[in-house]
């Protein structure tokens, strides 16, 4: 039985209400519930959340609410993968088998069917406790710097600051869309970027972090985009 959960609290704090607020005509969720079923590739759809207004459009939507979230596990310090393991465990307790499990970002609008599909193949070979979704950094972090006072940088790999980008080894960093992973793997809680773990590399221009307003912009463009000329990379 393959169940997609998603999860999505109610206290967003950089913008407000993220999670369904709306984003290209609808909201935000609701794009990322759509394409978890276009995919067929689920039993069930299922959101995790504490917040009444995020149950009532999940279910507007056709994804399934069939528990509320505790609130100990819906504050700014608990990591997804308890959320999951709260939800197996639900789903065991209710008479369900779960076999494979993705966790899906409600923000994921960028998320393409054709990488779901292809990561579960990965999944299913046996090979891997976890499947992820990644991308490529835009600039090579080697380079990067923090600001001490008065705006001063700081160089935190002064070693390798002067070395010709082309040379420097490619970094990549996880793109916040995805998580396939078996429930023997998520009830385990083996780490999701560990060594037997394997990315689906997504191109950069199709991934974006969802934090600030930005960001939220950024988004929209791209998405708009991608409707409007049928774009799928």
């Amino acid at each position: 039985m393959r169940i997609a959960i998603i999860p999505a609290r109610g206290g967003s704090k950089r913008i407000k209400r993220k999670n369904i607020k709306n984003f290209c005509g609808k909201p935000i969720i609701g794009w990322t519930i759509d394409i978890a079923k276009k995919s067929k590739l689920f039993d069930k759809i299922i959101v995790s959340t504490e917040d009444k207004q995020i149950a009532n459009v999940a279910k507007k939507y056709k994804a399934e609410v069939p528990f509320s979230r505790p609130m100990r596990l819906a504050d700014d310090y608990v990591g997804t993968s308890k959320v999951v393991v709260h939800a197996i465990n639900w789903l065991q307790k209710n008479g369900h088998q779960p076999t494979d499990i993705c966790c899906i970002y409600p923000t994921a609008s960028l998320m393409q069917v054709k990488d779901l599909k292809a990561s579960l193949k990965h999944l299913r070979s046996g090979r891997w406790e976890y499947i992820f979704s990644a991308t490529t950094f835009d600039h090579p972090i080697f380079k990067s710097f923090t600001k001490i006072k008065k705006s001063q940088p700081k160089i935190i790999f002064k070693k390798k600051i002067s070395v010709r980008s082309q040379d420097l080894e490619e970094t990549y960093h996880d793109a916040g869309q995805f998580y396939w992973g078996s429930v023997k793997s998520w009830l385990g809680e083996k780490k999701i970027f560990g060594k037997n773990s394997k990315m689906i590399l997504l191109p950069r221009w199709r991934v974006q972090d969802i934090d600030v307003i930005d960001d939220w912009k950024k988004a929209e463009i791209i998405f708009r985009l991608m409707k409007t000329k049928k774009v799928i990379y």
